[in-house]
């Protein structure tokens, strides 16, 4: 289900992660994009491999195939899922900034929907550090370090801001997604067999 994008409510990503993305180039074709997320085979969200269990490739694609089993209907969502971590790629060692950096890569190519879900998922880990005890007890190690980086949990400030944005729900089902994507030897789709939802995703921008 593709709809058109809306303004978001309320301005939750820090203004110094939004003002790094500009140094991004934009992805021009859906060629290029998947040469980039083959290129996120054997590379990963730390350096020092001290983070997610799985490479980026391996983890975008459970990622992805959570929200397709989830939410069949809203492609957008899948495609953001399938894209939410290439940040990592663009911009090594850059945890605080990789959803912007993903986002400002992908905008013109994808949407500006897409392009946000890609950005809110490192704000969804802040609001669900913040209102939900028991997801946080079940982050691995390597996201609850990152989290201090990313901003911490949200204030009550944000939480409120945050609930009113139009992707809000959205951004939360692929956080879930996101934290839940991290299996070990976990068997998925291959990477180009997601092409044809990509190529639909980019035409009906």
């Amino acid at each position: 289900m593709n709809r058109a994008p809306a303004a978001p409510a309320a301005e939750v990503v820090p203004a110094a992660e939004v003002a790094r993305s500009a140094t991004v180039a934009p992805i021009m074709s859906v060629a290029d994009l998947m040469v980039l997320l083959a290129d996120c085979h054997d590379a990963w969200d730390m350096p020092d491999r001290s983070g997610d269990p799985v490479d980026i490739l391996d983890h975008d694609r459970q990622c992805a195939e959570l929200l397709r089993r989830d939410f069949p209907a809203d492609e957008e969502l899948q495609v953001a899922g399938l894209v939410h971590d290439i940040g990592h790629k663009l911009v090594v060692g850059d945890d605080a900034g990789h959803g912007a950096h993903g986002a400002a890569a992908v905008r013109g190519l994808l949407g500006d929907r897409v392009a946000r879900l890609v950005e809110l998922h490192v704000v969804a880990k802040r609001y669900l550090a913040a209102t939900d005890s028991v997801h946080v007890a079940a982050l691995s190690e390597s996201s609850q370090r990152t989290l201090v980086a990313q901003g911490g949990p949200m204030t009550a400030a944000e939480i409120a801001a945050f609930e009113r944005d139009p992707e809000f729900a959205a951004a939360v089902a692929l956080r879930r997604a996101d934290d839940a994507g991290k299996v070990v030897g976990l068997a998925v789709q291959p990477l180009g067999s997601w092409r044809p939802v990509i190529e639909r995703v980019a035409a009906a921008r």
